[in-house]
């Protein structure tokens, strides 16, 4: 069959035939695998940080004291762990809900998908002859010149025509004689498709996401009602850590974090497997913002400047108004002004001396009680006849133990024995005196 009988311009597009996709486990579809990863995720990073709490692994990378952890925040771990709880409760709800509208995934489409792509680039090169001319060159002459060495770049510089690129295809039951890609408009189609699409796709998410958070988070502390009624919730944490990350009133979290991400899935045409890992990998990023380490280890910390240290500023009572970006970048708060500038060094150490001194005092007024304790008891013996002297010497007796006690309790011990005082302590906290998980306390 003679090529001047060929009716295509462009390369056809092939036929394919769609097919329910399987989903990545068998026991699970890849919609509910979308709903679970991220609170998988959420628990698991948790419970990394949470066992470097208990343990004190890392206290030179602490932005906060034990002691600060014990007396800054308002709010009780258990209440913490209950709320993050009923958050993704709701957040799982909606999305189940939202699977109901989603169409079955299929696949069978992707070699359509890159050859789409690829007539694209053949389209494009139209262009390049304009674009030589306009800049007082021949496209033809140069076509001519490079055709015998590189006939792809001849081509190209033709305008896309590729004289030797035919082959012959069935259409419609008929073979016919059609032209076909270069091997590099394949390549750059397959790259296109499979990794330069997703990655605009994540990048487009990420800055919608950062852009309705900031928002929304500035308006929730610009409006005075917004603020009482919704987020004030969220800075009872003035110590952030790990699992707090989704500590918020319920409808602030909805709107927040579960309707933010949804939006900015729907409208940059994510697949289900993309959104795992894009709501996976948001998730962790919020909860490494509030783990209050400054890990020189941790990537998350160093993708951008956008990190624990930076958030934990926006949980002071002096930084309340600045750094409201979240969980990404912190572009939005560089072009509106609302980036902290200022040396946060001092600050931090007042407020850290500030705790270890309500630390010391509630100590010292506990060495008190036993002290008051133990006169009582000598009082009762002598039936209420014990005299000053007396009392003067249980006092003696009891001064080297409160003092003892008070050392021992003292945050600045050399690091081989750090904290270990105030580290029981925080371990009831974390632990729960019971010894429950993550720290929920039993009522009392």
């Amino acid at each position: 069959m003679a090529m001047a009988n060929a009716s295509y311009e462009l390369p056809p597009l092939p036929d394919y035939t769609l097919q329910p996709l399987p989903p990545l486990l068998p026991w699970i579809s890849d919609a509910h695998l979308a709903l679970a990863l991220p609170i998988i995720g959420y628990w698991a990073l948790s419970g990394f940080f949470h066992l470097i709490d208990v343990y004190d692994l890392f206290p030179q990378y602490r932005l906060h004291t034990p002691a600060e952890v014990l007396k800054r925040n308002h709010v009780s771990r258990w209440e913490v762990f209950r709320d993050v709880i009923i958050q993704q409760v709701i957040q799982t709800m909606f999305g189940l809900l939202m699977n109901m509208f989603d169409e079955e995934p299929m696949f069978g489409k992707d070699d359509y998908n890159v050859a789409w792509y690829a007539q694209k680039i053949r389209l494009a090169q139209r262009a390049i002859p304009v674009c030589l001319a306009m800049v007082g060159l021949n496209p033809t002459a140069l076509a001519s010149k490079v055709a015998g060495s590189q006939p792809m770049i001849a081509g190209a510089l033709a305008g896309g025509r590729y004289p030797g690129l035919y082959e012959v295809a069935r259409i419609g039951g008929v073979e016919t004689v059609v032209p076909t890609f270069a091997l590099w408009e394949m390549l750059v189609a397959k790259i296109l498709y499979w990794y330069a699409v997703p990655a605009l796709q994540f990048l487009a998410g990420i800055l919608a996401v950062d852009t309705w958070e900031y928002f929304l988070h500035r308006a929730m502390h610009m409006n005075k009602w917004l603020y009482v009624t919704f987020h004030s919730r969220h800075h009872r944490l003035y110590v952030p850590y790990a699992y707090g990350a989704l500590y918020n009133h319920p409808f602030e979290g909805f709107l927040l974090d579960t309707l933010g991400t949804g939006l900015a899935y729907l409208l940059t045409g994510m697949t289900v497997r993309q959104s795992i890992w894009f709501f996976t990998g948001s998730t962790l990023k919020t909860v490494d913002d509030h783990c209050g380490y400054a890990l020189p280890f941790d990537p998350l910390q160093h993708m951008t400047s956008n990190n624990a240290a930076y958030h934990d500023i926006h949980h002071q009572s002096w930084g309340i108004k600045t750094n409201f970006s979240q969980p990404f970048f912190t572009f939005w708060d560089r072009f509106l002004g609302t980036r902290w500038n200022g040396d946060v060094k001092l600050k931090y150490e007042r407020s850290r001396h500030v705790a270890q001194q309500k630390m010391e005092q509630e100590r010292e007024n506990e060495g008190r009680g036993g002290v008051v304790g133990v006169e009582g008891e000598e009082a009762v013996s002598s039936n209420g006849s014990a005299s000053a002297s007396a009392r003067v010497q249980v006092k003696a007796a009891a001064a080297p133990l409160l003092s003892a006690r008070k050392k021992s309790s003292s945050i600045s011990q050399s690091p081989s024995g750090n904290l270990k005082g105030l580290r029981t302590k925080v371990n009831e906290s974390l632990h729960g005196r019971g010894a429950n998980v993550l720290g929920v306390e039993r009522s009392h």
